[in-house]
């Protein structure tokens, strides 16, 4: 799944991924992805914002420290990564088309057409790349990926910046995707931060689902963190809400309305596995300190976002998920108490961590890196 390639051929051996709680990069020595070193650095106050509008500027220069650190701790001579970028930063969408013009230039021109009435930014001044997923007779259904060329390029300077080359770039829920087996059973993903959560659904290598939600604090909550000093949500809230790339499968693809969605959230009301005025009724044994307070805030949207996946992972496919594979910055065990808290059943649901253990070398297994925090950076070595 390596969109907006920036070099032709295999992707770098090196890998870093830059997401608003900080930067882990990491190194495998063939597509296997067998990690064999990881690091990761957290500058004060978090990275550099993943919006739209071009503003990472104000710590930039913080970023490029964390980007030189992590990588120059796991590259041996190689100066070329793959860049993992955050899902807020760019736009996914599921596009179905009559048909697609052979020559891929000519598709690309098609795909971009589409997106000019869906896009929140100008499509002529985007960098945009498209997967076809599948074809049958009357219908080509295509992934596309969208990011302001500005954003782009600012981010592809401080990977420079930093003494190293970005060889590809991939959004982070796509290159956790990428490291899915290739096997036909149907997988539910969530990649869950500070910022944001993607929810993701994978059959046999085709996209399904792929929606991301925005984590919004209420001012009290706002007030208190800034108080603190602690990290705060780095998207535009209000320019995002609403947006096309909030995706849901219907038939299979294409979008779904906010009603659409409040209607699905209303029917898991009427099954009594979650609450809407009260999604979260404790938090986590787990959760402590700030972070316990950022989970206050983001807890109700993150159950919300994986009930709203798991019920359409039910109707689209006829089963439960099962497991859910747990990718991003807040863990497995802290997904999964907030998935009981809401009402699931362990049964129904369990999560448990992307990475597993035989994923990774012994450099590896002997940092102290959560393995949620090393799922982009090993999805985008394989292959």
């Amino acid at each position: 799944m390596g969109l907006i390639p920036t070099t032709l051929g295999t992707r770098p051996r090196l890998a870093v991924e830059i997401r608003p709680e900080g930067v882990v990069a990491a190194r495998a020595e063939d597509a296997q992805a067998v990690l064999s070193a990881v690091a990761q650095a957290a500058p004060q106050g978090g990275t550099s914002a993943p919006g739209l509008k071009g503003d990472q500027a104000a710590s930039r220069r913080e970023t490029i420290a964390a980007v030189k650190k992590a990588l120059e701790s796991v590259a041996l001579r190689e100066r070329q990564t793959t860049l993992v970028l955050p899902d807020a930063a760019v736009r996914v969408l599921l596009l179905d088309f009559d048909q697609l013009p052979a020559k891929a230039v000519e598709a690309l021109a098609v795909v971009r057409f589409r997106l000019k009435k869906l896009l929140p930014f100008d499509a002529d001044e985007a960098a945009v790349s498209y997967q076809i997923m599948s074809q049958s007779r009357g219908m080509v259904r295509v992934l596309a990926v969208a990011i302001p060329k500005a954003v782009l390029a600012e981010y592809e300077s401080m990977v420079r910046d930093a003494g190293f080359e970005p060889g590809a770039v991939l959004p982070s829920t796509l290159a956790v995707c990428a490291g899915l087996p290739e096997i036909e059973a149907a997988t539910l993903v969530v990649n869950a931060g500070e910022s944001s959560v993607t929810t993701a659904i994978v059959q046999g290598g085709v996209l399904l689902l792929h929606r991301t939600v925005e984590l919004a604090l209420d001012e009290a909550m706002e007030a208190e963190m800034a108080e603190l000093g602690t990290p705060l949500p780095l998207v535009d809230v209000e320019s995002s809400a609403g947006e096309w790339a909030m995706q849901q499968p219907l038939n299979g693809y294409g979008v779904l309305d906010d009603d659409h969605i409040n209607a699905q959230l209303e029917g898991l009301d009427d099954e009594g596995r979650v609450s809407r005025e009260n999604m979260l009724p404790e938090l986590p044994a787990t959760a402590s300190g700030w972070e316990a307070r950022r989970l206050r805030a983001a807890g109700r949207e993150i159950t919300q976002a994986l009930s709203v996946a798991a019920a359409y992972f039910e109707d689209t496919l006829q089963q439960p998920p099962g497991v859910v594979l747990s990718a991003g910055t807040i863990d497995a065990g802290v997904l999964g108490e907030l998935l009981l808290a809401a009402g699931f059943d362990e049964a129904e649901m369990r999560v448990r961590e992307m990475v597993e253990p035989g994923m990774l070398g012994g450099g590896a297994v002997s940092s102290r890196v959560p393995r949620g925090w090393m799922a982009g950076v090993r999805g985008a070595l394989r292959g």
